[in-house]
């Protein structure tokens, strides 16, 4: 990787997950974000793993950061409400390109959403634990985010159901998956749910500037 017009290069691969206070299955991705979420807002958490991943000199491989977010209506119309949970174990460098790459302001996927952004409540760092087993994921945030996701199986019960060419963020394809618990306490969001109604998606990412 390289500066190029004082522009850094990044890229980024891994594992992610989320659970959204949506019923399954969320009518965001799927309406474009133009579609109302099912309880009227919309809070998220995002957990993911750098599985391999520079920022120009700076490696990034092992470190994890995390998303969270409110969005008080249809997503299309703005006004979100976003926070950034990195890494404990990250250098001071490894930090700040982090919160680049998971903001926006470094370019990448994440920039596209920046429009729709009204308040970026800040950066705090935490001890981040990822877990994967078969269609199963579950992250723990300090005592920021506990959450803990199933893939829903296909006809493979393997493998889970997916939607593809999708439009989101992360990625254009995301698995399925419903929540078994949803407990976020960070940037002043704070949502509860154990229902397993709770709509929820995996997959891996590969994000560059």
């Amino acid at each position: 990787m390289s500066n190029t017009g004082g522009v850094v290069a990044w890229q980024v691969k891994g594992e992610y997950f989320e659970s959204c206070s949506c019923d399954y299955v969320c009518p965001c991705p799927t309406s474009g974000l133009t579609a109302p979420p099912t309880k009227g807002s919309c809070t998220f958490a995002f957990v993911h793993r750098i599985d391999q991943g520079r920022y120009g000199d700076v490696d990034l491989a092992g470190l994890y950061f995390a998303i969270v977010g409110l969005t008080p209506g249809p997503m299309i119309q703005g006004n979100w409400t976003v926070g950034v949970v990195t890494d404990q174990r990250a250098s001071s460098a490894q930090k700040e390109a982090i919160v680049g790459i998971a903001s926006g302001q470094a370019g990448g996927p994440m920039a596209a959403l920046g429009p729709l952004i009204t308040n970026f409540v800040g950066v705090e760092s935490d001890s981040i634990r990822f877990e994967m087993d078969g269609l199963k994921r579950s992250a723990k945030v300090g005592s920021k985010i506990d959450q803990a996701i199933e893939g829903v199986a296909g006809a493979d019960q393997s493998q889970a159901v997916y939607l593809d060419n999708i439009g989101h963020p992360v990625a254009t394809r995301l698995a399925l998956a419903k929540a078994s618990r949803s407990h976020v306490h960070a940037f002043g969001v704070d949502w509860d749910d154990d229902s397993g109604r709770n709509n929820g998606h995996f997959a891996t990412f590969t994000w560059r500037s």
